[in-house]
C-alpha cells in the first residue's frame, strides 16, 4: 500500500524527534502553525533555541535541494513569532536546523542551516 505524503511526513518527523532526543534537545513544539508560517519541529538545547525543518525525500540530497529561500523566510518569521509569543525564550541563540529524511537511513542532522539575514 502506498504511503501519502502526510504519513510519510508524519513518520519523518517522528524519527527527527528522537534524534533530537538522542542529542538532548527538548522538543517544544510540533507542526507549530502561525498566521506567517509552519515549523516542523522547535527544540531547545541549553541557551539555544532551533527552528527544524524536516524534509523526507528519497535521497538526502533530493531532501536537502527542495529547501527554497521563500520557505526559510517563512519559517524565520514563524520562529519569531514563537519567542514573541514565548518571553522567557528572548535573548536566546535562534538557529535554523534541517534534518533530511531517506528511506532506510537515520536522520542527517544539518545545524545552521541557514543564518537569520539569509
Amino acid at each position: 500500500m502506498k504511503r501519502t505524503a502526510y504519513q510519510t511526513g508524519l513518520s519523518a518527523e517522528r524519527k527527527c524527534r528522537w534524534a533530537l532526543r538522542l542529542k538532548g534537545y527538548g522538543i517544544l513544539a510540533e507542526r507549530y502553525k502561525t498566521p506567517v508560517g509552519e515549523i516542523d519541529l522547535v527544540a531547545a538545547r541549553g541557551k539555544t533555541l532551533i527552528a527544524v525543518e524536516v524534509k523526507a525525500r528519497a535521497t538526502q540530497e533530493a531532501a536537502l535541494e527542495s529547501i527554497q529561500p521563500r520557505q526559510q523566510a517563512r519559517i524565520a518569521h514563524a520562529l519569531e513569532y514563537f519567542v514573541m509569543n514565548n518571553p522567557r525564550f528572548s535573548g536566546v541563540n535562534l538557529r535554523f536546523d534541517v534534518m533530511l529524511v531517506a528511506p532506510g537511513r537515520w536522520p542527517r542532522h544539518m545545524e545552521n542551516a541557514w543564518g537569520i539575514d539569509d
